[in-house]
């Protein structure tokens, strides 16, 4: 009894090696009556992957998501490969293909350019391997760069694997996987599903469970605490729930995700919120007790999901991916730290007793500083994410202005479309004017001509407001412009007499109003007279010209 007592808490199985449980599990080959699956849905290209490597005599299969998805009759959005061939071959294989990974290594085959690429990701059939015969190293990732650099199967002191790359047949390969219904191989040619742990049973149920020890299976890669809660959101509209051995370790294991590295924590919060289902995910994470402690980017995100602001940006964000739009990080994250700047900006105006108040771009600025070094700190928030983010900020102050040059130049900036839908989600929260956003919709899709128009209306509308200064802008096609009266002669626009000791007449004054849109006139430069005496003025000054002023 106390044997096994000990046993259970070491994780070791009392019963004989003969009725222990095949951690390889019982492969079945189901045919195409039998999933149902629709081969159409699947993608030409990773078709054709998979014929490449089965005619170089290569086993390939589809795995993962898509034949989940293909067995749930939905369109995959990305197509997996699994294969005998090492990473090696599988690149010498296809002409665009690139080997990545170090934890990892897998292969992009690539198709495609631009925007318009899809990749198709290949990874080699992997081994079986007992962690505890693993080389062991004492630090992490960076820590142990150099001691890594040569091994191909390395875990850390608390069990994480940090080096995965022996290659194996497919049953160990299904093993290593998370969840049964991640755990299937669709043969497109011979539209057979191989199952090894009944994915097929399991996806019928609506059930999601961790293949072997849940608790075991999160201390090997705590982040698939992070993709259980990421597949229960997405399939959680089908009806999927937690297997109850799958759930109960989740929570309890989330301390493990302090030993990965904050950046891959980073990519992982962003797949939570930017996969379709950004509210179905937080909802999850309340739902499961992880609703705090998985990364403090995201822990603001689930504290602010019910403001108004923010939900409008997880929904914007969840239509656009419905819709196959594309969508970017720095536009949700500068939706959600929003509050953190608006609020700094205000403090920032204030200004201290006794000085001036500080103009509204500096204070902005300042306010965007303080916003990163409190939430963003060192992970993306000096690099591009960063300054999309600090552009869709910096612009919306520029949104007030609607007269001169500057909504001509503002529209035709890269990131305009981002700051504007950013300026929509305000306007639909009554921050600012709804009719802002309405205006700015349409002058960015106006043509040139309907743009001055728009220009001259909002600059009379200023005018005519209480306070308002009744300077009016002269414009080149108007009768009084200097130009048109350029050409009557005999008429003299009485907004612009000349200078006296000018002898042409017609040199504007520094009072004389200028068209916004040309440069101002040139002033004559006066010609140093040289003295008519016999000999130099006494200090040198050249002429009278230097009194005169």
């Amino acid at each position: 009894m106390i044997k096994k007592f000990i046993d259970r808490l070491l994780g070791k199985s009392s019963a004989p090696a003969g009725r222990r449980a095949n951690p390889f599990g019982k492969r079945e080959d189901v045919p195409a009556s039998v999933h149902g699956i629709d081969r159409s849905l699947v993608d030409q290209r990773a078709l054709d992957v998979v014929h490449t490597l089965k005619q170089a005599g290569f086993e390939a299969y589809l795995v993962g998501g898509a034949v989940r998805d293909l067995l749930l009759g939905l369109r995959p959005k990305d197509f997996d490969v699994a294969t005998s061939a090492t990473p090696e071959q599988v690149k010498g294989l296809f002409r665009r293909a690139f080997i990545i990974g170090r934890r990892f290594r897998i292969v992009h085959v690539i198709y495609g350019r631009g925007r318009e690429h899809e990749v198709i990701e290949v990874s080699t059939f992997r081994a079986y391997m007992d962690n505890a015969a693993a080389e062991q190293v004492a630090g992490n990732e960076r820590t142990s760069k150099g001691e890594l650099a040569g091994m191909k199967h390395a875990v850390d002191a608390s069990g994480r694997v940090l080096r995965d790359n022996v290659w194996g047949p497919i049953e160990q390969d299904a093993a290593r996987r998370d969840f049964s219904i991640n755990a299937m191989y669709y043969d497109p040619e011979t539209q057979t599903v191989v199952d090894f742990h009944h994915g097929i049973r399991d996806a019928k149920k609506r059930t999601l469970r961790m293949i072997g020890d849940a608790a075991t299976r999160y201390r090997e890669d705590p982040v698939r605490i992070i993709r259980a809660v990421r597949f229960a959101a997405k399939l959680s509209g089908l009806g999927f729930t937690f297997d109850a051995k799958t759930l109960a370790p989740l929570a309890s294991s989330h301390t493990l995700l302090a030993d990965v590295p904050q950046s891959r924590l980073f990519d992982e919060m962003l797949k939570l919120l930017q996969t379709g289902h950004a509210l179905a995910s937080i909802e999850q994470l309340k739902a499961v007790g992880l609703g705090t402690g998985i990364y403090p980017l995201l822990d603001i995100v689930v504290q602010r999901a019910d403001d108004d602001f923010v939900k409008l940006a997880l929904q914007d964000t969840d239509r656009r991916v419905s819709e196959g739009k594309p969508v970017a990080p720095s536009f949700l994250l500068a939706c959600v730290l929003w509050a953190d700047v608006r609020k700094a900006w205000n403090q920032h105006l204030t200004p201290r007793p006794n000085q001036r108040p500080p103009a509204p771009f500096a204070a902005l600025q300042a306010a965007v500083d303080d916003a990163f070094e409190a939430r963003i700190g060192d992970v993306s928030g000096r690099g591009k994410l960063g300054a999309d983010m600090r552009e869709i900020w910096m612009m919306q102050p520029r949104f007030d202005k609607r007269v001169g040059t500057s909504p001509f130049s503002l529209v035709e900036q890269p990131r305009f479309r981002a700051g504007f839908d950013f300026l929509r989600l305000r306007g639909q929260v009554g921050e600012v004017e709804e009719e802002l956003a309405h205006w700015w919709e349409t002058f960015s899709t106006a043509s040139d001509a309907m743009r001055e128009d728009m220009v001259d209306a909002q600059r009379r509308e200023n005018l005519a407001k209480p306070g308002a200064s009744k300077a009016r802008r002269v414009k080149r096609t108007d009768a009084d412009h200097p130009a048109a009266a350029a050409a009557e002669p005999n008429e003299v626009d009485p907004r612009f007499r000349s200078v006296e000791g000018d002898e042409g007449g017609d040199a504007p004054s520094d009072d004389t109003p200028l068209d916004e849109g040309s440069a101002p006139a040139k002033k004559r430069r006066r010609r140093r007279r040289k003295p008519t005496g016999a000999g130099p003025v006494e200090g040198g000054g050249g002429g009278s010209d230097e009194a005169g002023g």
